[in-house]
């Protein structure tokens, strides 16, 4: 195991710096919010969706769309409204009069990066559509299915539910988001940078600096970074924790309406590899686990009426099973 780990170190450098070149790119129209973009490349590089939630004006969408330019592949963008229909995403078939066949007309999901900008003003309908693509990466179109691209990510930006305006996501949706990245105000040194880099001046253009060839690589190194079992079961106590919370003596089952699915486990997994290869190391440690803690877990865990009475969040529990949870 050791000349496993030896040889994934060797390779671990030098990935960190081409992803590092991604975020540097992304940078130069992203003003801080580090830890968002490395969310964003973290989903990337391990096959997952990312949910992205905010107020308006907190550049969601231009963080996405910037992404997307910086990686040379294909890219889509969906404006959810209340009036859009499941065939404006998936596509359709169109009866051509001069064949007399009906023929498909694929929509705008065959493409490698989706944006599905704020997803939660379009009904649960609509919001369904996604849920075979999301999870089986193929769509049904009539009597036909067809596989979509490979890399497929979904990146949707949500507003915050109590905005006016919008629709709660099912659950079953939710759970298939790999993060749940929670985007809050700048502060006012970076606010400052954004108003100097924006006010009245056109955006940066980026430069595509990686392939989707390239991203296939780094896929294959995450998977080859090696996670001690000591990491594992730390990782399976922490959600074992969101579900019954008394066994770890933790007062926190009153509080909690369902923890965390085996999705997490799987989640915190491979997103611990993604942020140790980032980092240059080919292992890890357990600071990857608490570092992607609350994007992984938060989405998963659902509190109970008692939790909000007592204006507790989903996050205010992740973070009380990782300053409890034994660390290895």
């Amino acid at each position: 195991m050791a000349e496993a780990q030896a040889l994934t170190q060797d390779r671990a450098e030098e990935h960190s710096r081409r992803m590092e070149a991604v975020l540097l790119e992304v940078g130069r129209v992203i003003v801080g919010q580090r830890d968002i973009l490395e969310g964003l490349l973290l989903g990337l590089v391990t096959d997952g969706h990312i949910l992205l939630e905010g107020v308006p004006g907190l550049a969601k969408t231009l963080a996405v769309r910037t992404l997307a330019r910086v990686v040379k592949t294909g890219f889509q963008r969906i404006q959810f409204t209340p009036d859009l229909l499941p065939a404006d995403i998936i596509g359709t078939t169109v009866y051509r009069r001069e064949t007399g066949e009906f023929t498909v007309k694929r929509g705008p999901i065959f493409s490698n990066i989706i944006l599905a900008d704020e997803i939660n003003r379009a009904p649960a309908k609509v919001q369904s559509a996604l849920l075979e693509a999301m999870q089986e990466r193929q769509v049904t179109i009539g009597n036909e299915t067809f596989t979509l691209s490979d890399p497929f990510l979904v990146l949707a930006t949500q507003n915050p539910i109590e905005q006016e305006g919008t629709y709660p996501l099912p659950e079953a949706q939710v759970d298939r988001f790999l993060l749940k990245l929670r985007i809050d105000y700048p502060n006012r040194d970076e606010e400052r940078t954004i108003l100097e880099r924006m006010a009245g001046r056109e955006i940066p253009v980026v430069n595509e600096v990686i392939t989707p060839e390239e991203i296939t690589t780094i896929k294959t190194a995450v998977n080859a970074v090696f996670v001690d079992e000591k990491i594992k079961d730390y990782i399976l106590d922490i959600v074992f924790a969101s579900r019954d919370p008394a066994r770890y003596g933790l007062n926190l089952a009153p509080l909690i309406a369902y923890g965390a699915s085996p999705r997490a486990t799987l989640a915190l997994t491979q997103l611990t590899r993604a942020r140790a290869l980032l980092n240059g190391r080919g292992f890890v440690v357990p600071e990857d686990v608490k570092a992607i803690g609350h994007d992984v877990l938060r989405h998963r865990i659902l509190v109970t009426y008692e939790a909000e009475a007592e204006q507790l969040t989903s996050d205010d529990i992740v973070t009380t099973l990782l300053e409890n949870i034994e660390v290895p």
